[in-house]
């Protein structure tokens, strides 16, 4: 038996069709021989075959097999491939496949000699220099073995030197089998660690004619390759803990500062919460800090000498609290007011003389069969124009949208969307319901659930004004009146536009007060020019006949700015319509120039 270290040889041998069957026998045994006194196992030598002729084929790999009988086994099995003589191809499929450690081989700085054994009995059909120096360069020592006809020059430009030990030429397939002996000798060679001195602190492993050092696990070996010193495993930052490594043995742990106690994922540290002792005896808040902890007083307190104990603190006169009118201390905090007819901003400090722009604004719009599709669509582009020139926020203008026919349908509440893009895509998305007309159920759904504040209508006690637009084009095939009456008296100042065959008592008993500035109507669709003239500005109600109504001013500005933008885009609508109507009359009197040239020819 061989008395070297763990080896990963690799038999590389040719089956081509000038072996002849008898004399492949001979190389069977030969490799059988080789491995019958080798120390073969996972951790001692391993063993692979390959066989070449115009291709190459895997027999076993380095990782298959770990007993001589497997191996031998696999051995009997070979059929030779008997074709051509590629060489240089098998020492190139040796070099990056059997060799590598996917297929078993040991990483290189493990130290593990590679050896290819090359077996052949004739001359290369491709080129071996260069892919035998590549091999040898990437660690691989390479045995030639010739046999009978084989080509002495190429057998010297595939072993590694040097080559009088590397290369060897045997007279026939007879003598295969005695050469084996000699073989054995130059592979194993003499024992190094046991015949002389090697120095190593350690473990000493024997290699064909050499041996080298390594080290018990915990330990590196040092640049002589022969002490060893113990490996510091905090060193390479690796280690993952959170306060302190400390190295034992070429292993580590994980240690915490004070204060602090170790994880279950015995890494990270977490700090110890004196407060959980329940002994501290703040009065309000117990902070823990690393070997200790302190008292804590809520927001509007301040922590009396004792450390422990907190005192109501008068904010108002402690702090910057920002408030634009007046500051109104609470038990441990404070507020902002406002004076009588201005409101509270969203920063909760400053004051508004007028909410200008905020409102609650649900459009209810007539989708019945009688608008047509052409002309709904004109009906979602008015609301968009309005939707543009509104400041749409949580705080400032809310928007819902409600259509109706035989039915009433939300399309959208006051509290769905918070952005002007958001609504404009809404309205777009809306689809037309068509059927009949029923105006009054409309109105009676937005004053019981499109005004409610489940739906995003701000508390009247706010003062933000609840504004109702109704847009329609014919006779409600219901009654209006007493939903009409109840959604003004609920506060809701009602506009009502008409369009075609839309009933002017009706839009009349629609409208609020002073009626004449709070409805529209107009012919068709197309032509609402002179529905700009009836959006009036003075929605405040003025003295008159010696009694004065007194109503919010900031709900009077924002109404006049609801109507200002609503005017614009009307005369918006209106000027584009008239473009349309101006291109249209251009094509008919071309048309009927054409017409009458027809005639004159006929």
């Amino acid at each position: 038996k061989c008395r070297t270290g763990p080896l990963d040889i690799v038999f590389v041998i040719d089956s081509s069709r000038s072996v002849r069957p008898f004399e492949f026998e001979t190389m069977r045994r030969f490799m059988m021989d080789i491995i019958s006194n080798l120390d073969v196992g996972p951790n001692a030598t391993r063993v692979g075959v390959i066989q070449y002729s115009s291709q190459v084929q895997n027999i076993f790999s380095l990782k298959t097999f770990f007993t001589r009988a497997d191996m031998e086994r696999a051995i009997n099995g070979i059929i030779p491939l008997a074709q051509g003589t590629m060489t240089g191809l098998a020492i190139q499929y040796a070099m990056n496949v059997a060799f590598t450690t996917q297929e078993g081989a040991r990483p290189l700085h493990k130290g593990v000699p590679r050896i290819a054994i090359v077996v052949t009995d004739g001359r290369p059909q491709d080129r071996v220099t260069e892919v035998a120096t590549q091999a040898r360069n990437a660690g691989i020592e390479i045995y030639a073995v010739g046999i009978q006809r084989a080509d002495m020059n190429s057998l010297r430009a595939m072993a590694s030197p040097p080559l009088e030990e590397h290369v060897f030429l045997v007279e026939s397939f007879e003598l295969i089998q005695q050469f084996a002996k000699q073989f054995q000798d130059k592979l194993c060679g003499v024992d190094m660690c046991v015949d002389q001195e090697h120095g190593c602190q350690h473990s000493c492993v024997s290699t064909p004619g050499s041996f080298y050092c390594t080290c018990n696990p915990g330990y590196r070996l040092n640049v002589d390759g022969k002490t060893c010193s113990p490996i510091d495993a905090c060193a390479d930052g690796r280690h993952g803990c959170q306060h302190h490594c400390v190295s034992v043995r070429g292993s580590y742990s994980c240690r915490c500062r004070a204060g602090y106690y170790l994880s279950q994922n015995k890494r990270s540290c977490i700090m110890i919460d004196y407060c959980s002792f329940g002994n501290h005896s703040c009065q309000h808040e117990c902070v823990s800090i690393p070997n200790g902890h302190y008292c804590r007083c809520r927001s509007g307190f301040t922590l009396q000498p004792d450390s422990k104990s907190c005192r109501a603190t008068d904010l108002c006169n402690g702090v910057d609290h920002g408030c634009e009118f007046k500051c109104v201390s609470t038990e441990g905090s404070y507020h902002c007011v406002c004076p009588e007819g201005q409101q509270l901003q969203a920063d909760g400090k400053t004051c508004s003389k007028c909410g200008a722009g905020r409102v609650d604004l649900v459009m209810v719009i007539d989708g019945s069969k009688s608008v047509r599709p052409q002309n709904f669509e004109l009906v979602k582009q008015f609301v968009n124009r309005i939707v543009d020139l509104l400041e749409v926020s949580p705080q400032g203008t809310r928007v819902g949208l409600v259509q109706y026919s035989s039915r009433v349908r939300t399309e959208f509440p006051l509290n769905k969307y918070h952005s002007a893009d958001e609504i404009k895509k809404a309205v777009m998305d809306v689809e037309y319901m068509e059927k009949g007309t029923m105006t009054g159920l409309a109105l009676k759904h937005m004053v019981e659930h499109s005004f409610s504040e489940q739906e995003g209508a701000r508390p009247l006690s706010h003062n933000i004004p609840r504004i109702g637009l109704v847009f329609t084009d014919g006779r409600s095939q219901d009654d209006i009146s007493e939903w009409a009456r109840r959604a003004k008296e609920s506060g809701i100042v009602m506009f009502a536009v008409g369009v075609g065959k839309a009933v002017e008592e009706e839009l009349r008993a629609i409208a609020s007060e002073p009626v004449e500035q709070h409805f529209s109507y107009s012919a068709d669709f197309s032509t609402m020019t002179h529905l700009v003239e009836n959006f009036s500005l003075n929605i405040c109600p003025e003295e008159g006949k010696g009694e004065t109504e007194i109503r919010s001013p900031c709900e009077c500005e924002a109404l006049v700015q609801f109507q200002t933008n609503t005017v614009a885009i009307l005369q918006s609508l209106t000027e584009k319509n008239i473009l349309w109507a101006r291109a249209l009359a251009q094509m008919t009197a071309r048309l009927e120039d054409l017409e009458k040239q027809i005639a004159n020819k006929k």
